[in-house]
């Protein structure tokens, strides 16, 4: 759709029903990802962001795997709720891509600049942050419906080995994506005046 970026924020929503289809090549969906890993910035320019894309069985394996931890943990009465939110909404859609980290680069930033050693991880997250928000946005620009979930830390190991990923990437996110089967929620805003202070 190419909106403008003020255009595309503001299309940004939450979409957690989605159907396994897609508005745009897997080619595409590709260059998504590389173009955010290549132009969203970092501090000290690390590049410590490590996208992981799903598709077809991939991404419906990890919502099984999604499934299997939670059912260990969730109390039965409250499973079928969450079994229902994954099927209809996450797992239902055509692909997922999983936000990591690469410790190895923080650690070695934290040896290269110790005054900072203690910012680093914070940092990290903070470039994690730009890159699932730009992700997002053009997901949706492109025409897909997305949201950002947080299954870990408890599916991080299952992940790791199944898809053989490195131990030294710490998993952030999730981010399901597919053609919207639904609306988003309303979206309700606090006031912008209690939040923006300016001084001139």
């Amino acid at each position: 759709m190419e909106r403008n970026f003020k255009e595309a924020l503001l299309h940004r929503r939450s979409y957690y029903d989605l159907s396994p289809e897609s508005p745009i090549t897997e080619t595409q969906i590709e260059e998504i990802l590389r173009f955010a890993l290549k132009h969203v910035p970092s501090a000290f320019n690390s590049q410590s962001t490590r996208l992981v894309l799903l598709l077809h069985e991939h991404h419906t394996a990890f919502w099984k795997i999604v499934k299997r931890t939670l059912r260990a943990v969730v109390p039965e009465d409250s499973f079928a709720q969450t079994e229902d939110k994954i099927d209809r909404g996450l797992a239902a859609g055509y692909g997922t891509v999983l936000f990591y980290e690469d410790t190895n680069v923080v650690r070695e930033l934290q040896q290269n600049y110790p005054l900072y050693a203690g910012n680093f991880p914070v940092w990290s997250e903070h470039t994690s942050a730009m890159h699932q928000l730009a992700v997002w946005t053009m997901l949706e620009d492109a025409g897909f419906g997305a949201s950002l979930q947080h299954y870990n830390p408890l599916v991080d190991r299952d992940v790791r080995v199944h898809w053989s990923l490195p131990e030294e990437w710490r998993l952030i996110a999730q981010m399901p994506f597919g053609l919207p089967a639904g609306e988003p929620g309303e979206k309700t805003f606090c006031p912008v005046d209690a939040r923006l202070r300016i001084f001139r």
